[in-house]
């Protein structure tokens, strides 16, 4: 968004210039913890890209690919995701980074992350879910978990987002008289052993401390092992009972970067000092994804650009001085910027930050983050209306109006550790299983004489089947047996899948007759004979 807006601030209607984006709106990043913690609402934390680009033509639309030789990319575009080819004369890459847990097991199906203005809201509608939850649960253990917090990684993004948070659960607890403040837990698991690493120590320091002070718990030199929707394992051992996990780690490039046939290191693509990618010479990288030498020949971190909001407006209006002089047959000029320090929210008014050297912390340095970033936010009115919510936030109480629980997919994958209870007898059903690798074990109770009668399951069975017939309420009791992960699919989806693929329904109609002795006719269970079963 910044380097179409620069580009045609410089070179005016002399270029045609088009922006192509999957949403029809930009939102400043630093903004998401605010929206997660309920302080700035969604919409307002977002810009409708026509109203800042005011001359560039905006497509909605997602990038498939990128024909380099022929200039051309292609485009999904339109309701039916229609192919069409968009040309260019000079492209400019700015795609930023994407998430990646795929190497912490379990972390992809169960953690939450904060990259996107749907992200900070659906994590701001779990926080009210497991408030609501605790408050209801006779379960002390269910309770513990709903009351249990945990961020993964104290750069910015975690620091700001626990700040955050744990200031929303603060001041939401006067709602919800069952629960006391001394059961909320909210832990910070950092494999670095200094939070705000970015910073100097002695803020890093300050930051660690003053969350402390309001119960956040660190633990430093730790990794995550795995994840499931109850635990998380620490590499120091601690088994976290926790149904709340944000991960601000895992960033990676995008699966468009991953394909395209350019340089990359690092994830990155790479770029010389006027961010162009070597050997095209009308191709050029910024931001996020770009790997931004700052000096002649970068040997370490920190002689290559840093992912900052600051660093990426400055870049934009580089970017656009060195398009418009290539245009012109000018020679290209590096780009030079000396940071001017950094900031960072720890929540309830209080920040640290570095400013050209000068330290500060408190209330101050968090007046002076505010200050920075409204002036970094596009366009005049949504400075006006972050500002309104702002003032809203001091002297009105959070609202804890959850307009919608996160929708879960109609099919996932769910991780059990080892005696990690699935479901119990009388629980209300929510979807199919299929064990996917582990062990279930059943457990139901004789009907005559009350014995307990337990029966295995492995990779490939499923329970759970007489919600395909219409029954909404468990029979039996499941747990994991061992480390198990297993697909679940909502009934819905059964039943439409059922329709379209024949083999599909023929195998869950015989296994339904086999083990449960009913017939599925449509949906609807009609007793064939009566037998033992367990599900």
């Amino acid at each position: 968004m910044f380097a179409a807006r620069n580009l045609r601030r410089r070179m005016g209607d002399s270029a045609e210039i088009e922006l192509i984006n999957a949403e029809n709106y930009f939102v400043f990043q630093p903004l998401l913890p605010e929206v997660a913690a309920g302080q700035v609402t969604a919409p307002h934390a977002a810009s409708p890209l026509r109203l800042l680009l005011k001359g560039v033509f905006v497509r909605k639309a997602v990038v498939h690919s990128i024909d380099f030789e022929r200039q051309e990319i292609t485009v999904f575009q339109g309701v039916q995701r229609r192919h069409t080819l968009v040309r260019y004369d000079h492209l400019v890459i700015a795609l930023g980074q994407s998430s990646d847990l795929s190497m912490i097991t379990g972390l992809p199906e169960h953690a939450m992350t904060l990259k996107t203005l749907e992200d900070g809201r659906l994590l701001r509608s779990h926080v009210i879910e497991k408030l609501e939850h605790a408050e209801i649960t006779q379960l002390p253990e269910v309770k513990q978990q709903a009351l249990t917090f945990t961020v993964i990684g104290a750069g910015f993004s975690g620091i700001e987002t626990v700040g955050e948070m744990a200031e929303f659960i603060e001041r939401s607890l006067k709602y919800y008289k069952n629960i006391d403040r001394s059961e909320i837990r909210i832990v910070v698991v950092e494999m670095a052993d200094r939070v705000l690493a970015e910073l100097p120590p002695a803020l890093g320091t300050y930051a660690r401390r003053k969350l402390e002070a309001r119960g956040i718990e660190f633990q430093l030199s730790t990794g995550v092992e795995s994840a499931s929707g109850t635990h998380l394992v620490t590499s120091a051992g601690e088994w976290i009972g926790t149904r709340t996990i944000v991960a601000t780690i895992g960033s990676a490039p995008s699966k468009l970067v991953r394909d395209l046939d350019l340089p990359l290191k690092a994830g990155k693509i790479q770029v010389d000092r006027s961010f162009r990618v070597p050997a095209h010479g009308n191709v050029w990288a910024l931001g996020d994804c770009a790997l931004i030498p700052m000096v002649d020949r970068p040997d370490a971190k920190s002689d290559y650009a840093p992912p900052t909001a600051q660093f990426a407006v400055r870049e934009a209006r580089h970017l656009a001085k060195c398009i418009d002089d290539a245009v012109n047959g000018k020679q290209l000029a590096p780009f030079v910027y000396s940071s001017k320090g950094a900031l960072a929210s720890l929540g309830a008014r209080s920040g640290v930050g570095d400013i050209m050297g000068i330290k500060i912390s408190g209330f101050p340095a968090w007046l002076i983050w505010r200050a920075y970033y409204v002036a970094f936010l596009p366009g005049m009115s949504t400075r006006f209306r972050v500002l309104m919510n702002w003032l809203l936030d001091a002297i009105t109480p959070r609202n804890v109006v959850q307009l919608s629980k996160p929708p879960a997919p109609g099919a996932r994958h769910v991780l059990y550790h080892a005696g990690d209870r699935i479901y119990e007898k009388g629980n209300r059903a929510d979807g199919v299983y299929t064990v996917v690798s582990g062990a279930v074990e059943m457990i139901t109770h004789d009907p005559e004489t009350g014995k307990e009668q337990r029966r295995r399951l492995g990779p490939g069975q499923h329970f759970g089947m007489r919600l395909i017939l219409g029954e909404d309420r468990r029979q039996a009791t499941a747990r994991a047996a061992e480390h198990t992960r297993v697909l679940v699919l909502d009934r819905e989806e059964v039943l439409k899948i059922a329709d379209g693929i024949d083999d599909f329904r023929r195998h869950f109609e015989e296994r339904i007759e086999r083990e449960l002795g009913r017939h599925w006719d449509r949906g609807d269970g009609q007793p064939v004979k009566r037998v033992a079963a367990v599900d």
